[in-house]
């Protein structure tokens, strides 16, 4: 699949009102003070990855491409700010004028992060930077989730077919979101429609208990989806009898019969029976799909089961019980005026506790051991040591407000495959534990 990044960008709103009041009052103060061109740089990254996790993933930077670029007022916003009184009437001038003109960059999609990872660098005047804030966490903050999930559970399939199914469980944006993200992290396919028409991801779906209750008996509900769809459907055997209704599969759609789902009782003992049940009756090219409220571990406790793929709805879309990554947004260096020549000048948050940040830009290279296996994290502000040069992580995502880095969703996909692999090997254990490797500043 020769994929899009956003396969058709239709009917995309402006993101400018996707924003927390204060993100607009810091620019009108800022304005009045004479600091809001102030070059400045901002960076998103979390101070530590959700508990037990032991990477996590990059995704949502196509997205936030597209929320940057769409991030503009329009006469009818303006009148909401004004009507409000959120702003006074320069800073509703200026935001009338305002299109994002610095630059960014980050890790790319698909790439695995640990605590402190610069994720991404938005540099420009303060002003600029500052008001893409709320979207720019809110899309990273979520769709990273999503992924981080997603890749676990695709560790724990060891290669079965993964299909998310998460649509019902979720808003209906988030829904689109999560598929994609999903996707990035490792499923094959997608339930939504949406998903599939807006990303080009794979779409799968057949019937649900509803389309055999609607028949008169299960052989009439098989016999109609049969003649439908073909012999190859998948046939769902678990509204009665799973016995009988697997013999009735065969019976009606012949040894062709492409899957049977499962979804309730105990999958692994079922999947075993039907497994067994399948081959007796001539059709051991028929593959068994189960679902029911799956997450990376139910996936993991079933590897010894005959089971070919599996559907993941609630857990997935939720983030597997973490649903955000508590990314962070944070002014790191600024200048005293508005010429990006002059000297940045560091700085961090001091706060009591674990909410202090390390201030400057900063570049991020992955180590690697002997082995080619990733051994640290390095973070820094000063040059980049020779023998990390060709080891760093951010890329140019936009420059001077110009989008420079789209890429197919396939290719985000393939590079987080090939980050996993990087990693220790007990990056793919799900017990909890700490980060796979340190982070280490230079």
């Amino acid at each position: 699949m020769n994929s899009a990044d956003l396969g058709r960008r239709v009917g995309v709103p402006s993101t400018a009102l996707f924003t927390d009041q204060y993100e607009l009052t810091m620019v009108q103060a800022a304005l009045k003070a004479g600091t809001a061109d102030r070059h400045s740089v901002f960076e998103a990254f979390t101070r530590r990855l959700p508990e037990g996790r032991r990477y996590g993933v990059v995704a949502g930077i196509g997205r936030v491409l597209d929320a940057v670029e769409n991030f503009h007022f329009d006469d009818e916003m303006l009148a909401f700010l004004r009507e409000r009184n959120i702003v006074d009437g320069p800073t509703l001038d200026w935001l009338a004028d305002f299109r994002f003109s610095g630059d960014i960059w980050g890790y790319p999609e698909g790439e695995v992060y640990f605590p402190g990872s610069p994720i991404l660098r938005v540099e420009g005047s303060f002003a600029e930077c500052v008001l893409l804030e709320t979207v720019v966490l809110s899309i990273l903050n979520h769709d990273s989730a999503i992924a981080a999930a997603a890749s676990r559970m695709s560790a724990a399939a060891g290669g079965r077919r993964l299909i998310e199914m998460g649509a019902r469980r979720t808003h209906e944006l988030s829904a689109v979101a999560s598929s994609r993200a999903a996707y990035i992290g490792g499923f094959d396919t997608t339930s939504d429609l949406a998903a599939g028409f807006r990303y080009n991801i794979p779409t799968v779906g057949t019937s649900a208990h509803a389309f055999t209750l609607l028949h008169d008996c299960e052989r009439d509900a098989f016999r109609a989806q049969v003649d439908s769809l073909g012999r190859g459907t998948t046939l769902l055997v678990d509204t009665f009898d799973v016995a009988e209704a697997v013999r009735t599969a065969v019976e009606v759609a012949g040894t062709e019969l492409g899957a049977v789902r499962i979804d309730s009782g105990d999958l692994l003992l079922v999947a075993h029976r039907v497994r067994q049940q399948l081959d007796e009756l001539g059709a051991a090219g028929t593959k068994i799909v189960v679902t029911s409220d799956l997450d990376e571990y139910a996936i993991a406790s079933l590897a010894a089961a005959p089971v070919d793929a599996y559907g993941v709805g609630t857990q997935l879309v939720t983030g597997s019980g973490q649903p955000t990554c508590s990314m962070v947004y944070k002014l790191v260096a600024r200048a005293t005026s508005a010429d990006p020549a002059e000297p940045l000048q560091p700085v961090a948050k001091k706060s009591l506790g674990a909410k202090s940040s390390v201030g400057g830009r900063k570049w991020a290279a992955r180590r690697l051991d002997e082995d080619g296996v990733a051994e640290a994290e390095v973070i820094g502000t000063g040059p980049v040591p020779d023998e990390l040069a060709d080891r760093q992580l951010l890329v140019e995502l936009v420059r001077d407000g110009e989008v420079v880095a789209r890429e197919p969703l396939d290719v985000a996909r393939e590079r987080h495959i090939a980050a996993r692999r990087g990693l220790p090997m007990s990056a793919m254990q799900l017990s909890r534990g700490e980060p796979v490797i340190p982070t280490e500043y230079v």
